[in-house]
């Protein structure tokens, strides 16, 4: 009588990284560095690496941070654009992956679609999507570590505009730029304030016939080198390497310095960037009424723009800026409150992303569905209640990857740490059920607030604190054992044998 074969089981795997973009593949390079024998993949739904910079093609796609922060520490920044484009920064990404040999690890069009966490055998259930064929299939996991960031990819946020059927003209989501769509000569209206928008303006003022920035609320501008002179010096001196070492040490230190000047002193930072902008704008210009926040500077993140290219685009006629709310779309442009109708062939929606957390996945746990909600975040990498799952997410005020850096090298010490002890779970719980919570991003932005109640929550000490100053994460997460009496480790064998 012949035997029916069992199934085969699924892979298993050390780690699985979620998303191939900035922090996916800082992640990789240093589970391949630090821990050469543990296995792992790096999952991505879509086709390429890259992430942010290969999804995004909207017309002068650029960082709003340097790169010599922006940038990882371990892989000097080369090239002499500070503030850079997206194809200079998708070339320095994809470097990464190469000079890493993690092309072996990237499994592509693989996206997750569920983890579900069991105690007794101390590993994940991983689901997956094979984006590009249907099929589905499941692999295993001791850890997951979520690099995807906070953002849905599938859709942008566009609010409710009256009327925008009867348009004639063609509207465009920066997240979603039609590679045919041709504007030259046009007359383009860009609706937002912030840093997509400040982006898009000049870059589209270059060949549309005019371009006007519609904003309900004005965001603060500032202008900063395209490329940094001083960087350029110290690699001349010391070479890439400790050139990069020092023009990052100084641009955190100036990221910081301005970040604490703006909070500490609201008002003389208000009025410093106001004078900035007077000197740039056409004399007469209605400063007050397009450039002067209600809100105090860093209370939403500083718009950024490179040789102030926003400002001179003005100053030259090809771009301005109204302050004004939207009634209805008209078939010809767009009519405001005021009673002014901006006329327009181009309508563009800078109006901000979807904020979703863990890239919508809802983990499991020994069958109960984890409630974001309800945890709280350990040292800004973990949640409690959840054993072995790990997340990236960078910093709102100052360069993303500086965290991700940091909370990488953390990562890397914890599993280190479970090895040499033999340990295979690890569960983050804070002592006090009761400890006072607030919101994980604590920050004003309107893509922040739209999520604030479906994200987990911070606590109001440490570890369950998520800072966002790099002196207190270098503390934190580098300097600091990984050893913590709200961290518990345990071993499934020995629960086991508890057990019996």
């Amino acid at each position: 009588m012949s035997s029916v074969p069992s199934p085969a089981a699924p892979e298993h795997l050390d780690v699985v990284v979620v998303g191939a973009g900035i922090s996916g593949i800082g992640a990789a390079r240093y589970l391949t560095t630090e821990l050469p024998q543990r296995s792992f993949a790096v999952l991505e739904a879509r086709g390429t690496s890259g992430g942010t910079w290969d999804l995004f093609t909207y017309p002068g796609i650029r960082s709003d941070s340097d790169l010599h922060t922006f940038g990882y520490e371990f892989k000097p920044w080369r090239d002499r654009q500070s503030i850079a484009d997206a194809p200079r920064i998708l070339d320095y990404l994809r470097e990464t992956v190469t000079e890493n040999g993690l092309d072996a690890h990237i499994r592509f069009h693989r996206k997750v679609v569920g983890v579900s966490w069991s105690s007794a055998e101390a590993r994940w259930t991983v689901d997956v999507e094979h984006t590009d064929t249907g099929e589905r299939s499941t692999l295993t996991a001791g850890w997951v570590f979520v690099a995807g960031g906070y953002y849905r990819y599938d859709e942008g946020f566009t609010p409710h505009f009256e009327g925008r059927e009867r348009f004639r003209g063609t509207v465009v989501h920066p997240q979603h730029w039609p590679a045919d769509l041709d504007f030259s000569g046009q007359r383009v209206v860009v609706i937002g304030s912030g840093a997509t928008a400040v982006t898009l303006v000049p870059a589209m003022a270059a060949t549309a016939e005019r371009v006007t920035m519609l904003q309900r609320t004005p965001s603060y501008v500032l202008p900063v080198p395209r490329e940094d002179k001083v960087a350029a010096l110290l690699r001349r001196w010391f070479g890439d390497e400790r050139g990069y070492a020092l023009t990052r040490r100084k641009n955190i230190a100036q990221q910081r310095a301005i970040y604490r000047f703006c909070r500490k002193h609201p008002q003389a930072a208000r009025k410093l960037i106001r004078r900035i902008n007077t000197r740039l704008l056409p004399e007469g210009f209605a400063v007050d009424e397009h450039f002067n926040p209600p809100y105090d500077p860093w209370d939403q993140r500083l718009c950024a723009v490179p040789d102030g290219d926003l400002f001179r685009a003005i100053r030259e006629g090809r771009a301005d800026v109204v302050t004004d709310r939207i009634v209805t779309f008209t078939e010809d442009g767009v009519l405001l409150e005021s009673g002014r109708e901006l006329p327009a062939d181009v309508v563009v929606t800078a109006t901000g992303l979807n904020v979703q957390a863990f890239g919508g996945l809802r983990p499991v746990v020994d069958g109960r569905e984890v409630d974001l909600r309800e945890t709280v975040a350990y040292k800004g990498v973990m949640l409690s209640g959840v054993p072995n799952l790990a997340f990236a997410i960078g910093y709102t005020n100052s360069s993303w990857t500086l965290k991700i850096g940091l909370l990488c090298e953390h990562f890397t010490r914890l599993l280190r740490h479970m090895d040499e002890h033999g340990y295979d779970t690890c569960t983050p719980e804070p002592s006090d059920p009761d400890m006072p919570t607030r919101p994980f991003l604590d920050f004003a932005a309107g893509y922040v607030q739209r999520a604030v109640d479906v994200l987990p929550r911070q606590g109001n000490r440490v570890p369950w604190l998520t800072p966002m100053d790099y002196a207190d994460d270098v503390r934190l997460l580098r300097a600091d054992s990984v050893v913590d009496p709200e961290l518990s480790f345990s071993s499934a064998r020995a629960r086991a044998a508890v057990a019996a």
